[in-house]
């Protein structure tokens, strides 16, 4: 007899194990699943990048509100929830630093943008170049932004205990299962699982990450979006570099709306240094290797090509940002000297050992412009999480319960309560602060 579910959540990332996290506890009686291809939840991007927890400086208050709040209370929820199943977190900020005038107008935006969403002066400064030396004197900048309100943390760890709590609530986590066909029958959604097992469910919540395009596109929901896949590659420091700063150093982005970042200066909650991520391009969500990106580079260059994506890499800039990334992938030195400009006493010489890369899926409109927030869509007893980059791990958990809370306030999902005890936490304080 194949299983019957109330919900399943497709994707085992940070965001889907959230939403169970609160579903399960809103919903005692709902029989859940969570369904995650991967041999355990967090395996691809949600436990393969920096481990910041960041302070929500980067959203302009008025276009994201939303997102700023969800970055704000996340920073607080991590920190409580780790200290309730002590897990690693570290306070330690983040320094965003300006290598020229224009870059000290971005910061000024920036610790702006900071004060209208929350933070205060113990929380964020901007110091001119004189004023960074005294405490970091080996950063070269003109400029910075001191955040200290910034963490680090494992999110994998973060991941596999929300798990724990979920499936303490009677939640069925499927891993190593991969979702084959969803095809509607019976006012049912029934769900192939590894090209035999069968699942049915009243109602869908599409979390997949990299694959959640893919699986919008299936039950014929947001045809019109296709997504692009940038592997984001590290190198480890050796230990020397250890003590080099005292925190994590960013640099103003060159192209905002491109999702090309400048690799950063990272010090992670173990203590350890990396360089990175890069964004080269690559063809499948699980591109780690030349194997898979050969496999799936014919059916995504179609696809791409036969829609919005197709204005995008035929644009002359996305082309030459991306030959850039392509070398930086080639080249250690090309990515180390990056991170040179503002740390010029790293030598990439003493730099020898690869990091674990991780891949970001960017969605594109059919304009050919890349999609700067989360898309929610949803359509006949389901609902779509789609370029879920932003606000990211940080604010996972309130944005979660928005989710969830969403669900229930349109019909689409109605929870037996909203009164409930999550962890630390009541669910409907958590939604006062984040939809207040």
């Amino acid at each position: 007899m194949a299983k019957e579910f109330d919900v399943v959540i497709v994707g085992g990332g940070i965001l889907g194990t959230s939403i169970s996290y609160f579903l399960s506890a809103l919903n005692k009686s709902k029989k859940i699943a969570v369904i995650e291809q991967a041999q355990s939840v967090a395996f691809h991007t949600s436990g393969r990048n920096t481990g910041k927890v960041h302070a929500p400086y980067l959203y302009n208050p008025e276009k994201k509100k939303l997102f700023a709040k969800a970055a704000f209370h996340g920073y607080g929820m991590w920190e409580e929830y780790s200290k309730l199943r002590k897990l690693p977190f570290k306070k330690d900020g983040v320094i965003e630093v300006a290598l020229d005038q224009k870059g000290i107008g971005v910061l000024e935006k920036y610790l702006k943008w900071g004060k209208q969403n929350g933070l205060n002066d113990s929380d964020i400064e901007l110091m001119d170049k004189k004023q960074l030396k005294e405490i970091e004197p080996e950063i070269e900048c003109e400029a910075a932004l001191y955040v200290y309100r910034d963490g680090s943390a494992d999110y994998s760890e973060f991941t596999g205990s929300l798990m724990k709590d979920s499936q303490q609530n009677s939640t069925d986590f499927l891993l190593d299962t991969k979702v084959t066909e969803i095809k509607k029958e019976n006012d049912k959604w029934k769900i192939t699982l590894n090209d035999e097992k069968e699942v049915f469910t009243n109602f869908l919540i599409n979390a997949a990450g990299g694959q959640a395009i893919d699986i919008a596109h299936e039950v014929g929901v947001a045809e019109n979006y296709t997504d692009v896949h940038f592997r984001g590659e590290y190198w480890i420091a050796p230990k020397e570099y250890s003590n080099l700063t005292n925190t994590s150093v960013y640099s103003v982005p060159e192209f905002p709306d491109y999702p090309f970042l400048d690799p950063h200066w990272i010090i992670r909650v173990d203590g350890s240094c990396e360089i990175g991520p890069n964004a080269v391009p690559v063809f499948s969500p699980y591109g780690y290797d030349k194997s898979e990106n050969f496999k799936e580079f014919i059916p995504k260059m179609l696809e791409m090509l036969g829609s919005g994506a197709r204005k995008a890499i035929f644009d002359k800039q996305f082309q030459e940002l991306a030959m850039n990334e392509i070398q930086s992938s080639m080249s250690k030195s090309a990515m180390v000297e990056r991170v040179r400009r503002f740390l010029p006493k790293i030598d990439a010489d003493k730099i020898t050992e690869k990091g674990t890369a991780g891949i970001r899926s960017s969605v594109i409109d059919e304009n050919g412009k890349f999609v700067p927030d989360v898309i929610l869509t949803n359509n006949d007893n389901s609902f779509h999480i789609l370029n879920y980059n932003s606000p990211g791990a940080t604010g996972a958990l309130p944005f979660a319960a928005h989710i969830v809370n969403q669900l229930n306030e349109t019909g689409l999902f109605q929870s037996e309560s909203t009164d409930e005890q999550c962890g630390p936490w009541k669910f409907n304080e958590i939604i006062e602060k984040i939809e207040g």
